[in-house]
């Protein structure tokens, strides 16, 4: 319904702010991530957008990127993870490091987060495994090593090497190598292990 705010900052307080749009204050809850990249007060700012609406409450949320918003509506989507916990999950990790968690199936580094617990985090893992992850072509440290190593990280995983694999061989493929080179080294690394 509103995808997108764009005016002047007036308040921040965590995670919520209040943005001024031709005179009208939208109240915006936003994650840790999106809040410490925020402008100052009275500045500019635009935010994608998704709003919840509950019996007794219309809930705006916003985001400084795309990918965020994208994560934060999958992440709705989850039995038992509602946007208040979702906010958490992206306050408590990047989304490089939730995709690398969820590729190489780490409950532990869910857990950590706040209202998080075994259970749910585990329910992440298997309800977000290929929605998140490798696909996002998401490395050790939760850089991209270069811009071929999700082709490398794709095309290991349909030669049917594990996620955890194929991660471990992308991570030693030197920065800038060709996808076919960087296959050919990935697998020459596997033939060693």
């Amino acid at each position: 319904m509103i995808g997108r705010i764009s005016g002047l900052l007036l308040e921040k307080n965590p995670p919520q702010l209040v943005v001024d749009c031709q005179g009208v204050g939208y109240e915006i809850d936003v994650p840790m991530s999106t809040f410490y990249n925020l402008p100052g007060l009275g500045e500019k700012v635009v935010l994608l957008t998704h709003l919840t609406i509950r019996e007794d409450a219309h809930i705006l949320f916003g985001f400084g990127t795309a990918e965020e918003r994208s994560v934060f509506r999958q992440l709705i989507k989850i039995s038992g993870v509602g946007a208040r916990t979702a906010l958490s999950i992206l306050s408590g990790m990047s989304v490089a490091d939730l995709a690398q968690a969820i590729t190489l199936q780490e409950a532990g580094r869910l857990t950590k987060i706040p209202g998080i617990g075994k259970k749910t985090a585990e329910r992440l893992l298997l309800e977000l495994k290929g929605k998140l992850g490798a696909d996002l072509g998401v490395v050790s440290g939760g850089a991209v090593a270069n811009d071929h190593s999700s082709d490398v990280l794709n095309a290991l995983l349909s030669l049917g090497y594990s996620d955890k694999e194929a991660l471990m061989a992308v991570k030693q493929i030197p920065a800038g190598t060709g996808v076919s080179d960087g296959i050919k080294l990935a697998l020459k690394s596997l033939s060693k292990g």
